[in-house]
């Protein structure tokens, strides 16, 4: 398992795949389809590699590779793979595919366009690959403002309505971030030279980042979690994704919410907390406020919509807040929490949004109100929408229920009113999700909608294995946090957080 540079192979496949399907005549759409959809199938199995060989009590990183790149900055081609991390790379190998077959036809209003749309799909992959793995600051950096490159065009060239203004929008939002997290790099590798310590390797940073004066430390901690907060996207940095929810192809918007803004989250966990710990514990109230009136505001705002894709992008930012809640309460109920929702919420999402997106490609419409009775024309689309948008709601019994329970229990330990705060969402959630099925799915079938077909083939394969994982998670989670628990339990280590004792109430 240790001879070859397995993590390298990983997040290279895509690149060069994406090179290989430009390179084939523009009359070749269908080859360039299937062959970018290989390379994520053969993605995806490097990474079950990775994850059978990965030791969850071994070495905190394993796979480790380390060669110099910058050696002026202290730069390195560093990567290395923790418990944390590898739940993250299982989800974005295991929806790529997916994505690609659900976005089959994304491109066929632009057939000569064809090739660009699946290397770009590829492209992202891989950059999001990298940034899960990479261990120097700077190598993640560039990784993390490079995935805005694909994605812009992904969302500017071929989405709907709109979809100029929503990637323009998408594109300066994320590089204002990105540009004050450079200047933080920049300090942090400033500070780390006059303390003797050179480098932006993540393992060797740590002792001199912890080692900072409280103010310069601060300030190094909000350059990183701004960045971060508008990739998540948090509240109130948010108002970016329903835009681009709404006019982005929904294979797009899914590797947007589902793969991308994860990076923002995952950043937290290990950037923010682990170099600037001092920094994250003052900055806690705060962050654990603006995540908590995301919570609700995001379930609030989507009970009002019209569109079924805003709502469900709404819905996005209120579980982003309970994920960020969960990280910030620095406990071990709600680190895992939060890792676990990453991974649920990936695929709840990726469900709930492809379905509708299926949906709305038949009608031509995204207003709800245009829907009703649709179960009795679409009963296996219906089925599968109810599913998913149970899960959105974390039903018991389906994975987010167990992630989100995690959160709220690792957070009342040591915030109870933020903890009952955000429980308030269930409710919410129940609402939004419950009406919208009623108002589209059941009743009479409302004119236009009579014809509508059901799932095609090509659709049950693209749901039918997210539907069976939210089945599987939801009753056992078990495999997934026995590799995340590890992973978390050094996080906490690093930056001396300890769970709450437990309060005994006297008689």
């Amino acid at each position: 398992m240790t001879g070859l540079p397995w993590l390298t192979i990983l997040w290279l496949g895509p690149v060069v795949g994406a090179g290989i399907v430009l390179l084939l005549p523009h009359t070749q759409r269908a080859l360039a389809k299937w062959l970018a959809l290989l390379i994520s199938i053969a993605v995806l199995a490097v990474t079950l590699v990775v994850a059978v060989g990965f030791k969850p009590g071994g070495d905190r990183y394993q796979f480790v590779e380390s060669h110099r790149w910058i050696p002026a900055f202290g730069a390195g081609y560093t990567v290395g793979l923790d418990g944390i991390a590898l739940v993250l790379v299982v989800l974005t190998a295991v929806l790529a595919p997916l994505l690609i077959i659900a976005g089959w036809n994304d491109s066929a209003d632009r057939p000569r366009s064809t090739h660009i749309y699946v290397a770009l799909m590829l492209g992202v992959e891989s950059l999001v690959l990298l940034s899960f793995v990479a261990l120097d600051v700077l190598l993640f950096y560039v990784v993390f403002e490079a995935t805005l490159i694909p994605l812009y065009f992904l969302i500017g060239r071929y989405g709907g309505g709109g979809r100029s203004r929503a990637a323009l929008k998408f594109l300066l939002y994320n590089l204002f971030g990105g540009l004050i997290m450079l200047a933080a790099v920049v300090g942090l590798y400033v500070h780390a030279a006059g303390a003797g310590n050179g480098t932006l390797d993540l393992r060797n940073l740590l002792s001199t980042a912890h080692d900072a004066e409280p103010a310069i430390q601060k300030l190094l901690f909000l350059g990183f979690m701004l960045a971060f907060a508008v990739k998540a996207p948090l509240w109130p940095f948010h108002t970016w994704l329903p835009g681009v929810a709404a006019s982005a192809k929904p294979a797009t918007a899914v590797l947007m919410m589902a793969v991308v803004d994860k990076v923002g989250t995952f950043g937290m966990l290990r950037y923010c907390l682990q170099l600037f710990p001092d920094a994250s514990t003052y900055f806690r109230p705060m962050i654990i406020t603006l995540a908590v009136i995301g919570i609700v505001y995001g379930a609030i705002v989507a009970i009002g919509q019209v569109d079924v894709m805003r709502l469900i992008a709404y819905t996005s930012i209120s579980h982003y807040g309970f994920i960020i809640l969960g990280i910030f309460a620095m406990t071990s109920q709600g680190q895992s929490g939060s890792t676990l929702y990453m991974v649920n919420h990936g695929i709840s999402t990726a469900a709930l949004f492809l379905i509708a997106g299926f949906l709305v490609s038949r009608r031509g419409t995204r207003l709800i109100n245009a829907y009703g009775g649709v179960q009795k024309v679409a009963p296996v689309l219906a089925g599968t929408f109810l599913v998913a948008g149970l899960a959105t709601l974390s039903l018991p019994g389906l994975a987010p229920f167990i992630s989100e329970f995690l959160v709220l229990i690792g957070t009342f330990t040591r915030y109870p009113l933020a903890a009952v705060a955000a429980a308030t969402a269930l409710v919410l959630s129940a609402i939004y999700i419950l009406w919208m099925y009623q108002r589209m799915m059941t009743g009479a079938v409302t004119d236009g909608n009579d014809r509508l077909r059901d799932l095609l083939p090509r659709e049950i394969v693209v749901v039918a294995p997210l539907i069976a994982l939210l089945l599987i998670l939801g009753v056992y989670p078990k495999p997934v946090l026995d590799v995340i628990n590890p992973a978390v339990d050094h996080t906490l280590t690093t930056i001396n957080q300890h769970d709450p004792a437990p309060k005994l109430i006297a008689k």
